[in-house]
């Protein structure tokens, strides 16, 4: 959750750089979300949506144009991490094995181990950062790597973010 958190981070500050007007412009529709601004709230909508689930509650999805600027999506999000970790870190190996009962979007009920849920949620969020990589490549160029090697040379100071 370490890397998940450092990706999407460095993703979202070349976003922040680039201006509200361009996060909120539309790239294309053949994206999961057409802007910047929507897919990252939908990466943090899905993390706050598995958090709840994992706790046994039953929230609905967060619609990816609640979040009316990059400002107060970072102000939720960093709140939300620290909440997100927590859990995380309470977390026994028992806990793992937890059957997680939760109704998708279309209200069909699934049951699920909390393990492989855990990897469930930076799995998706790759999927949707490589997105945003390519919709920051399409208006400003290529962005930064956000490998998990690189990570891993970055976090141990082997090399300069």
């Amino acid at each position: 959750y370490a890397y998940h958190r450092w990706a999407n981070r460095r993703l979202f500050g070349v976003t922040v750089a680039l201006g509200e007007e361009v996060a909120g412009r539309e790239v294309g529709p053949h994206f999961s979300y057409p802007t910047l601004r929507r897919m990252f709230t939908h990466i943090y909508g899905a993390d706050w949506l598995w958090l709840n689930r994992w706790r046994g509650g039953a929230p609905t999805p967060l619609a990816p144009s609640s979040i009316p600027s990059l400002a107060e999506l970072r102000e939720r999000w960093d709140a939300f991490e620290k909440e997100q970790q927590a859990f995380i870190d309470a977390l026994t190996e028992a806990d793992l094995g937890r059957m997680v009962d939760y109704k998708n979007a279309d209200g069909k009920a699934y049951r699920v181990a909390l393990g492989p849920l855990l990897h469930h949620v930076p799995n998706h969020a790759t999927h949707h950062r490589s997105e945003i990589a390519t919709m920051i490549t399409m208006v400003s160029g290529s962005p930064p790597d956000t490998g998990r090697a690189t990570y891993e040379l970055v976090t141990s100071g082997q090399l300069t973010s």
